[in-house]
């Protein structure tokens, strides 16, 4: 099996390897190509990542290349994890909400739209490679925003099986069951529970854990209503009316002045702060002797990456039909919603494919916000593939965390001139 790593100096990758590594009994990998754009990240990152693999004996073949075609040829699996401008352009994200006193974010709000429009351009010459050089192969799209991102394949390349992945989803249901498990609820085995997750990427609800016929839920909510405020500091009265915990992104809407008030105490942002991590990351991956990641890649963020992507490689490829949260085209799956809109939500994977699972729409109070922000990232992939600044300014109006109606074209003209040595379709 010969699996495709796109965006391989990324810094998480070393993550990846092990995942990999630990599961070599069950997945039959035996080329992994790890490809960059970047030669000095890419000879960092992968010699680090070859000498992880010799030191557990070689048993698949790493190889590094700078020619996209090269590494997806062939493949059964590519994985996409880039950032189209670096953490520069991340910077400029944050930086560009905050100058506008709107949330400076790289998924959400403004800076996710520029994120997105950067890189909807990239991920869809990925797939078309994907369809031309490795047809049949699984397209599975960290890159964020990786709903938005995975709604732009699935519309404009139908023809390539893609999915998009997320840690945060998982997380949730680790931070969960661990809550359980420290009050004396919950002593099972974690990958037997599945989680009701359903929304969009970074906008999504949990509503249910379920082990083996037995619901979990309302013993969380009991214990999580107890406290004085929970993990994620959620209005006690929020989470006794909906029953429901949002994702962590959903504080962006619901605590959106605070958030930007929080801005103004940067520098640093999260990408500076990254930035000062990596740069660290790097200087230890470059270490001859190392053969093990350092304690400080959790400081990078991005905990169970590699857990949720080998999960799903070894459901796919061993017929398994374990439940997992992804997201994908829903096909009527959430009756009355738009059977063509990308979801995260429960599904059945097996060698046959990514099957959604019948699920109950989220209520008003939830599917309201959720609207809105899906009709942003529909005008959104419209935007970045045409150059449409038509899109983009309605794409920009309709979002939640955007401007008010007499900045959106002022803040939009800062957007692309901002990012526009990576945005050639709004300037030809």
């Amino acid at each position: 099996m010969k699996i495709a790593v796109i965006g391989a100096g990324s810094t998480y990758t070393p993550e990846l390897i092990n995942g990999f590594i630990e599961r070599m009994t069950v997945l039959p990998l035996t080329e992994l190509w790890l490809m960059d754009i970047n030669p000095g990240r890419l000879d960092v990152v992968g010699g680090f990542a070859r000498r992880m693999v010799l030191a557990k004996g070689s048993p698949f073949a790493v190889h590094l290349t700078l020619n996209q075609a090269e590494a997806i040829t062939g493949a059964s699996y590519v994985i996409t994890q880039l950032r189209v401008g670096g953490l520069q352009a991340r910077r400029e994200d944050e930086y560009l909400g905050r100058r506008h006193g709107l949330v400076g974010q790289e998924t959400t709000g403004i800076g996710g739209m520029g994120k997105a429009l950067r890189t909807i351009p990239v991920v869809l010459k990925i797939a078309e490679d994907i369809q031309r050089l490795a047809p049949g192969a699984v397209l599975l799209n960290f890159t964020n925003p990786s709903g938005l991102v995975t709604e732009a394949v699935n519309r404009y390349v139908p023809g390539v099986t893609t999915v998009g992945v997320c840690n945060g989803p998982f997380g949730m249901k680790m931070g969960f069951l661990n809550f359980l498990k420290s009050h004396g609820r919950f002593d099972g085995d974690f990958d037997a529970v599945e989680a009701d997750i359903l929304g969009i990427n970074h906008l999504s609800w949990c509503r249910g854990l379920n082990y083996h016929g037995r619901e979990l839920w309302d013993d969380y909510l009991e214990l999580y209503l107890q406290q004085e405020s929970g993990a994620q500091g959620w209005d006690r009265r929020m989470v006794e009316v909906t029953r429901m915990i949002p994702s962590g992104y959903l504080g962006y809407f619901y605590a959106t002045a605070q958030k930007v008030a929080d801005q103004q105490k940067w520098p640093p942002s999260r990408a500076e702060t990254v930035m000062e991590v990596e740069a660290e990351l790097l200087r230890q991956y470059a270490e001859p002797d190392r053969i093990e990641p350092p304690p400080g890649l959790m400081k990078r963020g991005g905990a169970f990456y590699s857990t949720v992507a080998t999960q799903i490689i070894n459901s796919h490829f061993n017929n398994l039909g374990e439940i997992h949260i992804a997201n994908i085209v829903h096909r009527g799956a959430v009756a009355p919603w738009p059977a063509d809109w990308v979801l995260e939500m429960p599904c059945r994977i097996d060698r046959g494919g990514f099957h959604p699972q019948v699920s109950a729409p989220l209520p008003p109070v939830c599917f309201g916000l959720l609207a809105a922000v899906k009709m942003y990232e529909l005008l959104t992939v419209d935007a970045a593939i045409h150059g449409d600044r038509k899109a983009a300014y309605e794409a920009m109006l309709v979002n939640p965390l955007g401007p008010q109606m007499r900045d959106v074209q002022p803040v939009l003209d800062d957007l692309l001139e901002t990012h526009r040595a990576y945005l050639p379709q709004f300037w030809s």
